[in-house]
């Protein structure tokens, strides 16, 4: 199968060659899927892109009339395709349905230990021979309420570790089992009022978008932290510099960022315009921001190579690629399945 993958980094050729055993005949190349941009997939069957490509309706048109017949997508979230218009064409699409769900996990209880140990202040004084202890002053973990927004894997990790650390942990999912060990599923509004750090992890759909807004995040306990590393648009920005002024949040970890497209994954440190949102957020000692690198380990990169492979493999065949089909069709039971939701 011929295809073109775009938005491709150095690091993850390595693993994409590895997956591949050149059964396929790939192009990386490191453009964004645009509408100029789409001109590259001319002659291919199939495009592999990733979380900040565009895959609106004008580009499917033109991904269509390029003759492609298949648009993989090496990550989880598939918000960024407009599955109905590909279904028009019938252009079969998929995802990499779950992979390391411990990478993402690790890197939230790092944020959250980050924030409560005040670590990146302290290591900033002490590159400067400023070893005083003054407003460093943190937290213990043990004891304390972990609400998870989302018992998908990714959530099911987290959930384990902050365990680890002796925390309660509560959790939200409509869609989940009763009964998960160590865990006591409340409602959301329980959670809400009772978690001293909540954790997001469930996916960008319509009913999800601004979950957390001005109604949410007054029912929170003042001074909660809370961490988001699902998606940028699960967050009111807005409304969390207002909670963060007013002290109702005292601490806040992001590793995605509503207005993250076009910014993220891209050096912008010589841009005369930045981003004054996101400026805001970054001059405050209690808020962390990671450039969406929850997913990036060893681990995490070869299984999204080798997921995206197989799902080349088996459209090769002629065949479904089962639990990675997010095909218009298919859709809402493929994200119910691979991580949850709030419908």
């Amino acid at each position: 199968m011929k295809a073109v993958a775009y938005s491709i980094k150095p690091f993850e050729k390595e693993f994409l060659a590895r997956a591949n055993q050149k059964k396929h005949e790939i192009t990386l190349i490191s453009n964004h899927l645009t509408i100029d941009t789409a001109i590259y997939a001319e002659g291919k069957d199939a495009i592999i892109v990733f979380t900040n490509d565009d895959v609106s309706a004008p580009v499917v048109d033109k991904l269509a009339e390029l003759g492609i017949k298949y648009i993989a997508a090496r990550c989880v979230g598939t918000d960024q395709i407009n599955k109905q218009r590909a279904a028009k064409y019938g252009i079969k699409l998929a995802n990499v349905p779950s992979y390391s769900p411990q990478a993402i996990a690790e890197h939230t209880v790092a944020l959250a230990l980050a924030l409560s140990r005040r670590l990146i202040k302290a290591d900033h004084n002490s590159h400067l021979f400023d070893f005083r202890n003054d407003n460093l002053i943190g937290f213990n973990f043990s004891g304390k309420t972990v609400g998870i927004i989302g018992l998908g894997q990714t959530g099911m990790a987290t959930a384990q570790i902050f365990n680890g650390l002796g925390c309660k942990v509560i959790g939200y999912d409509k869609y989940s089992p009763e009964g998960i060990h160590n865990i006591n599923q409340v409602d959301l509004n329980e959670l809400l009022t009772s978690a001293d750090i909540i954790s997001l992890h469930i996916p960008f759909t319509n009913e999800t978008e601004h979950l957390i807004n001005e109604a949410t995040l007054d029912k929170m306990k003042d001074g909660v932290m809370l961490i988001n590393t699902s998606r940028g648009g699960i967050v009111k920005t807005h409304d969390v510099l207002v909670a963060l002024d007013m002290g109702k949040i005292a601490y806040l970890a992001l590793d995605v960022y509503e207005y993250e497209k076009g910014l993220f994954f891209e050096d912008h440190k010589n841009d005369v315009y930045k981003d004054p949102i996101i400026k805001n957020l970054l001059a405050r000692d209690n808020v962390i921001i990671t450039p969406h690198q929850a997913y990036l380990t060893r681990e995490a990169l070869q299984e999204i190579a080798d997921q995206t492979i197989h799902n080349l493999d088996m459209w090769q065949q002629n065949a479904c690629v089962g639990k990675a089909c997010v095909c218009a069709k298919n859709c809402r039971v493929a994200l119910v399945s691979q991580s949850s939701t709030l419908k």
